[in-house]
């Protein structure tokens, strides 16, 4: 077996497990933050379920840590109230990230499986650990069982051949892999990374790729432990941790065979994590703003860094600088080292621990036509504000920061580049509230094409509104961040149905980004394959999906507004226009069998 493989049998009191096998996973620590936390309590409460172990269960409160926004501090009041009643553990606001806290408190260690209503929870895999975002009905499921069902993905191995080149981060790393597979190429994979340099890869370093895993599509980045960082997880756990690895004869789907040698410090543009770019054709752009932090790179490594760099300097005129350590270990062993004087000195902000700018809770957000560079590890159309956001490494944010434009640490200016004012844009909401779904297993309805691929969970349902957990209110916002689209909500009929391309729902974790289409009564949807958190909690919240082959588009000569019948038991498809019949994909048994129970829960 591979690493995935051994790990989910070691979790589902099976000797063996192969990919397509759809698995009961019992899992290690199971934890939910401060915006899915809520609506984890409450679909427990809502179905009568109690928690099945309060000691493997914890909740994090990352995404707003100051509880500015009214609907966040109700959720986490709601949250902590819960907590005291069930005896479960709150790594309140002034913890940090949760994922970084399961590494750095022991809660996840190598062989483990975690699972949180965090999309980037597949962190774990820096440790060789399994871990996994999922929705909210996924977490309660978890919290009252224990365990949740898993389909055992089919995993690919990169080897990352020759030397790594001297100015080459784990954010160019990522990076440059971003530019080789994109967002779907690895869509649904376990990935292992292995490689001459590899096993010397920091944990910080291991963070860094494995961080955005997401952003790859794949469901985890898997390295083999080091025996430093077995020995570091041996002290935070306080137990002893057998290395495990995959089998010499493991299967794996492809091998990828990359020179490590060629990489070079790479950007992303603005609106796509793997839309790279050497960081020589975008030197000179000006920038308004910049932001080091996340779970991407908001470790110590991260931080020694920016501070050699920005140590005796200052931030650019016009442009501000947010720095937020991801835990507050880190941020107090900043303290301790003098980081944190270097970081005022130079005139940057200085945050409490958390997720900031990425989860629209905290520091981090831009305003219309802001340009901001930043070490996120998303940067889609309004996921850090209504601005433009490169994303880029420490180093490089750091340095940009002084020289007032994008630059790299040997190539900083005497002087700043001068501020340039930008004007705003006035923001608008389309609103309507409708809701309504049609249960039936044959439906009819009008199809809205919409052949776009790797449409995320902000285009579908922005994290803006994530604080809202009435289903019965999210309809109106469906697809209003999805150019050409912010009037869907307005146009779109009960009995609609939504045929869509590749990946669809890429991106965060997000139940709303289905449940708004429940709301607004839409049938089923149709996609080429989808984003693998988006498909699990479609099919939990029964949700009709479907994967199509784009060639039925000819087949039944389908055009947009066309009216079809679909058959969910038989995957038979009909363009009532014409009477063309096709077949696609039909229900899973277990798609069937939880779209009859009303849910998963």
């Amino acid at each position: 077996m591979n690493l995935i493989e051994k790990i989910l049998a070691g979790h589902s009191n099976k000797e063996l497990v192969k990919a397509g096998e759809i698995i009961d996973v019992y899992i290690d620590a199971r934890a939910a933050r401060d915006f899915g936390g809520a609506n984890v309590v409450k679909n427990l409460l809502e179905n009568g379920l109690s928690v099945a172990d309060p000691t493997k269960t914890v909740f994090t409160f990352d995404c707003n840590p100051g509880g500015s926004d009214q609907l966040y501090a109700a959720n986490q009041h709601f949250c902590r109230r819960y907590a005291r009643e069930n005896n479960i553990k709150v790594y309140d606001i002034d913890a940090g990230i949760g994922t970084h806290i399961a590494i750095d408190h022991g809660l996840a260690w190598p062989g483990s499986t975690f699972v949180s209503t965090d999309s980037h929870a597949n962190i774990m895999g820096a440790i060789g650990s399994f871990g996994q975002g999922m929705g909210d009905q996924d977490i309660a499921a978890a919290w009252a069982k224990g365990a949740v069902w898993f389909k055992v993905p089919h995993s690919v191995k990169i080897n990352l051949n020759g030397h790594r080149p001297s100015n080459i981060s784990a954010k160019d790393i990522v990076l440059n892999l971003l530019s080789i597979f994109g967002a779907n190429k690895l869509l649904g994979y376990s990935v292992e990374i292995y490689g001459d340099e590899v096993g010397s890869f920091t944990l910080d370093e291991r963070i860094t790729i494995s961080s955005m895993a997401t952003e790859m599509g794949a469901i985890i980045i898997l390295f083999t432990p080091s025996q430093e960082i077995l020995n570091y997880c041996e002290e935070k756990t306080g137990r002893k941790i057998e290395l495990l690895q995959a089998d010499s004869d493991a299967h794996y789907q492809e091998v990828f065979e990359v020179d490590l040698s060629k990489f070079i410090p790479m950007i992303a543009k603005p609106g796509n994590p793997d839309d790279d770019t050497d960081i020589n054709e975008v030197k000179g752009i000006k920038i308004d703003s910049a932001f080091i932090g996340s779970c991407t790179n908001g470790r110590m490594e991260d931080l020694r860094t920016t501070a050699s760099i920005l140590k005796g300097n200052k931030v650019a005129p016009g442009v501000v600088l947010k720095i937020v350590p991801s835990t507050n270990d880190i941020w107090q062993q900043a303290l301790q080292e003098g980081l944190i004087k270097i970081f005022k000195d130079a005139g940057a902000m200085v945050s409490n621990a958390g997720c900031a700018g990425c989860a629209a809770g905290q520091v981090g957000q831009n305003g219309p036509e802001e340009v901001t560079l930043s070490t996120g590890n998303r940067n889609f159309a309004g996921k850090q504000g209504k601005g433009y956001v490169y994303l880029a490494s420490p180093s490089v944010v750091a340095a940009s920061a002084i020289a007032g434009h994008i630059t790299t640490a040997d190539d900083i200016p005497s002087k700043p580049a001068l501020f340039i004012k930008k004007e705003t844009m006035k923001p608008s909401a389309k609103l309507k509230d409708k809701v309504g779904s049609d249960k039936k297993t044959v439906v009819e309805g009008r199809v809205w094409i919409i052949l776009q691929d790797n449409i995320d969970t902000d285009m579908i349902f922005h994290n803006r509104y994530l604080a809202i957990t009435d289903i019965n209110l999210m309809g109106q916002y469906s697809f209003d961040n999805l150019k050409g689209y912010e009037d869907f909500s307005k146009k779109a009929k009960e009995g609609d149905i939504i045929l869509t391309s590749k990946n669809f729902g890429a991106g965060s974790s997000r139940q709303q980004a289905v449940d708004c289409f429940a709301s607004l009564g839409i049938s089923c949807i149709l996609a080429e394959s989808y984003g693998a958190i988006y498909e699990r909690n479609a099919i939990n919240a029964a949700m009709p999906i479907f994967i199509y082959d784009p060639a039925i588009l000819k087949e039944i000569d389908l055009q947009d507004g066309d009216t079809i019948r679909l058959d969910f038991i038989t995957g038979k498809l009909t363009n009532l226009k014409n009477n063309k019949t096709t077949t696609i994909n039909k229900f899973s048994d277990v798609q069937l069998e939880i779209f009859k129970n009303g849910g998963l829960l």
